[in-house]
């Protein structure tokens, strides 16, 4: 069955787009100018427009973010950002707030964050009743949940008719500790809204571990920062047999060398997968020719965790450090006047930057200074490391400074055939993906003295266009006849800007207009806070689909003045089972509860809902948001 997979990879600005698209990204997420979750990554009109003109060439797609939540005297300026967006190409928005499919919209299709919290297969189908084309899967989801979420859109496609939806699924990248769209951690403790795109990441915070008694079980530690995402090759397969078909990378805050080494790994997993598969296929055009080793372990990352995707079975979190610990790499042998015995698998190179937890606990480093075989002299000689210590490389001198230099090429293979005609001679190019351009010329035929053949077929396979690679060329002539080579020069050039603008012309814009729609939102007549409705456009969606009974989002100006607890996070992480106090693991030792997190002396009551297999972090004790 033929199936068309996308590796989406995420861009901070214009310069990081390029380089993902380079190292092989189908399609691409990125900042509008305003109202993206990552405020600080935002980009103006005119670079998303350039943007576009340069990832069309490759059929890959833009998918820009305008998934905050939005107050009332926003929206009107949204309606008309969206439209600039539709009007430069974007392919699709991605959205959270319902308050955008009430707007006039243009038909530009829209996919559903992650942030509207999609893990029931009743919600995802909502969403496509309501007319999302592509719908972010929330990370928690196991193998098996997803497939029953994939089985079931199937099952409606085929029996009753409905749109097929994309469901796009997270692989890489920095985890949020709550469900998405559901963390209020932020907004509580400094007034610093998630879903406004101003995470105060409160959760790479360290905290003290409080029991019932007020004795405190565990000092200063990272209890609610988790490791980051990584998915393996077989992941990805699996994840493709259970219907996924967009495959996310995280990271719009990330530098350009995260883009490019990411990318490029997942490329190659995907490409590999693919090849095996006969019927299944990429999204975009093109192959890549990458100058470098692709490996994840060198980029920022707090260590990996393949998260719930085969249930619970590993802690997920990182409660030592929040930062990045690069890839393990050996011990200190011994330690001498002004430098250390180095005992690992890999070398250290000059430069390259170490990481440490020192005596008292604390992530550490140093910058090499210089390597002699084994022995390593810091850039500080008076720093005194002990025996046996783990050494970790969080900056690579070496693969850094390969990875600043360009490192990958993109090209469309296409093949170019020479005919002879009774009154003159045809070009055609063509590609895989059966787009085809043809010129023809008519001109007298003089024989030639010389063969002319494989001097015009070198001629004619040198491309002027650096989006094309000759992979054939032949020449279907009977006599040699000698023609000036500037003439096949300006044909051989006539088709090249033909064939551009066939595929240009031919590329696969899709379209889709918001159509109103009354189907009940699943199971639910009223809406908590945590429906996120900031806007009488969303409490109309909402309405619209049977829900009667609306709580306005934490961020509106009446809900700032409820003075009553909330759940400011609920998280499939949970301390219980991290500290191995679960009642479900054989020989847990249960704590003294009610059990708090303290951060700069406030408290936050941990709830633990084991029937869902969840914890849940409270408002502060004084209750106050």
């Amino acid at each position: 069955m033929a199936r068309t997979f996308e590796l989406l990879a995420p861009a901070k600005n214009v310069q990081c787009a390029r380089e993902a698209i380079l190292h092989g990204a189908d399609a691409v997420y990125i900042g509008a100018p305003k109202y993206g979750a990552r405020a600080a990554a935002g980009n103006s009109i005119e670079e998303l427009k350039d943007l576009v003109v340069f990832a069309h060439q490759y059929y890959v797609r833009i998918y820009v973010t305008v998934n905050t939540i939005l107050y009332e005297h926003e929206l009107k300026e949204v309606e008309e950002l969206i439209w600039q967006l539709w009007e430069i190409g974007v392919d699709a928005l991605i959205v959270q707030d319902m308050g955008i499919t009430k707007l006039n919209l243009p038909p530009i299709p829209l996919h559903a964050s992650t942030q509207m919290d999609n893990r029931t297969t009743e919600k995802v189908q909502f969403l496509r009743d309501a007319g999302f084309r592509q719908i972010v899967l929330a990370r928690e989801l196991s193998l098996n949940q997803i497939k029953a979420i994939s089985d079931t859109l199937d099952s409606d496609r085929k029996a009753q008719g409905k749109q097929p939806v994309a469901l796009e699924a997270f692989i890489h990248g920095a985890l949020c500790v709550s469900y998405s769209g559901q963390c209020y951690l932020s907004y509580a403790m400094s007034g610093r809204s998630a879903n406004r795109g101003c995470c105060a990441q409160y959760c790479r915070m360290a905290y003290d571990l409080i029991d019932g008694d007020g004795r405190e079980l565990i000092h200063q530690k990272y209890l609610l920062s988790l490791k980051d995402l990584h998915k393996s090759a077989s992941d990805i397969e699996a994840l493709m047999d259970a219907g996924v078909t967009s495959f996310k990378i995280e990271g719009r805050l990330k530098d350009v060398d995260y883009c490019k080494n990411i990318t490029a790994w997942y490329r190659q997993q995907i490409d590999a997968i693919i090849e095996r598969h006969p019927g299944w296929k990429r999204s975009s055009s093109g192959s890549e020719n990458i100058s470098f080793q692709p490996n994840p372990s060198k980029s920022f990352n707090r260590t990996f965790t393949d998260y719930f995707l085969h249930g619970r079975n590993s802690i997920v979190c990182n409660t030592d450090t929040p930062k990045s610990m690069g890839e393990e790499m050996g011990f200190v042998r011994a330690q001498k006047l002004q430098h250390f015995v180095y005992l690992g698998k890999e070398p250290l190179h000059n430069g390259d930057g170490i990481s440490y937890f020192n005596e008292q606990g604390s992530f550490d480093g140093f910058r090499v200074n210089r390597v002699e075989g084994n022995h390593v002299y810091p850039a500080n000689p008076k720093l005194r490391l002990k025996t046996g210590i783990k050494l970790y490389r969080t900056y690579d001198q070496i693969f850094s400074q390969f990875l600043s230099k360009p490192t990958a090429t993109r090209t469309i293979p296409i093949r170019i055939e020479c005919r002879e005609l009774p009154w003159g001679y045809s070009l055609q190019m063509d590609d895989h993906e059966g787009h085809r351009a043809a010129v023809s010329f008519t001109t007298g035929k003089i024989s030639a003295d010389k063969p002319q053949k494989d001097k015009i077929q070198a001629l004619l396979s040198k491309t002027t266009d650096p989006l094309f690679k000759v992979e054939s060329c032949e020449m279907m002539w009977n006599d040699d006849c000698f023609l000036p080579l500037s003439l096949w020069t300006e044909q051989r050039n006539r088709l090249y800007s033909l064939f551009r603008r066939v595929r240009d012309i031919q590329y696969p814009k899709k379209e889709l207009a918001w159509q109103q729609t009354t189907h009940p939102f699943p199971a639910q007549e009223s809406l908590t806070y945590t429906g996120n409705v900031l806007n009488s456009a969303a409490a109309d969606f909402y309405k619209q689909h049977s829900v009667r009974q609306i709580t306005p989002a934490i961020e509106s100006a009446s809900e700032k003045a409820i003075n009553v607890p909330i759940e400011l996070m609920r998280c499939k992480h949970c301390l219980r089972y991290t500290l191995h106090a679960c009642p479900k693991q054989q020989d847990s030792q249960p704590l003294n509860e009610p059990l708090y997190l303290r951060l700069n002396g406030t408290l936050l009551p941990l709830h633990f809902d084991c029937k869902n297999c969840e914890m849940v972090v409270g408002s502060p004790l004084s209750g106050q948001i």
